[in-house]
């Protein structure tokens, strides 16, 4: 249900692109241009970051909602957030899109100006709409990162993370008027997209990769909606609370660790999101009956 950057080519019929040069841990930025494609994308989470210029009719869904893009908009895309997009014919034109990955983010940027803002932000909108103005100034930026990206200046990463400020803040400024329409199937839907976060998180690979969401707020904040309908679909649809599944699974992980991993207790305390090791072992010995020496013990 994770949709990697050659499987997104290979979806889009742009498989000659999944040979660009691509490593996980090096900035990658690209402009595409895309077209009309009749269908629906089925619920996945992407492992990049995506802004698409649509000119297209379509539903775009989000968890337990979808919005018709029936005029010009900006779509923004998080791998927090999944989506799934129904083409539906009628394109006004070509559109076009740009990718980047977590490398081209800086950590400045997730923590500046761009923290409060759809790229980063499971609260704000996911679609913009666009009257003519705005629409052309978008579509001076995206010519503008095409341009860029031809160069051999050696800064030119930073003037396209310009453009992508610029673009967000161009599309921020008018008030959107998104009207969202509840699914048919929501509950079923909220609980799938909630158990698939919570196991994505896993395995977690210390220091790199900590546990970041914690409690049924995290979860609700990432699938925009709110912490009590989180919860009440949840327990209608697996049996069980939020925070029990939740806490299962952290304990699941912490015994996996426990066992078979070289990271001290401490570590991986704090690599489950514990700042104090006396939680840790506390809800170690709630959800096993043993403390967490004890299973490493075990494990011998």
């Amino acid at each position: 249900m994770i949709e990697n950057l050659a499987e997104f080519y290979e979806r889009i019929g742009r498989s000659d692109l999944a040979a660009e040069a691509y490593i996980k841990d090096k900035p990658y930025f690209t402009v595409q241009d895309s077209a009309c494609r009749i269908g629906h994308v089925s619920f996945s989470y992407r492992d990049f970051y995506k802004v698409a210029l649509v000119l297209e009719t379509g539903k775009l869904y989000y968890a337990d909602k979808w919005i018709m893009v029936d005029r010009p908009a900006l779509m923004f895309s998080n791998p927090m957030i999944p989506y799934a997009w129904e083409a539906m014919g009628n394109a006004k034109g070509r559109g076009c899109f740009c990718i980047f990955n977590e490398a081209f983010i800086e950590a400045s940027e997730k923590m500046g100006t761009l923290a409060d803002t759809p790229l980063f932000n499971p609260s704000k909108e996911r679609i913009y709409f666009l009257n003519d103005d705005v629409l052309k100034s978008v579509t001076k930026i995206f010519d503008k990162m095409r341009r860029e990206l031809q160069t051999d200046y050696s800064q030119k990463l930073d003037i396209l993370r310009c453009y992508i400020h610029l673009m967000v803040h161009e599309a921020m400024k008018a008030a959107p008027t998104s009207t969202y329409v509840p699914h048919k199937n929501a509950a079923q839907r909220i609980a799938e997209l909630f158990l698939t976060l919570l196991d994505r998180q896993f395995p977690i690979e210390w220091p790199k990769k900590i546990l970041r969401l914690k409690s049924a707020t995290d979860f609700a904040d990432r699938l925009s909606i709110h912490v009590n309908h989180l919860n009440r679909v949840v327990k209608a649809t697996t049996g069980r609370t939020t925070s029990d599944l939740i806490n299962s699974r952290i304990a699941q992980e912490g015994v996996q660790l426990l066992q078979h991993s070289r990271l001290s207790i401490s570590e991986i305390a704090y690599s489950l999101g514990f700042e104090e090791l006396s939680s840790f072992s506390n809800f170690i010995k709630k959800r096993t009956g043993s403390s967490p020496t004890e299973l490493r013990e075990v494990a011998g």
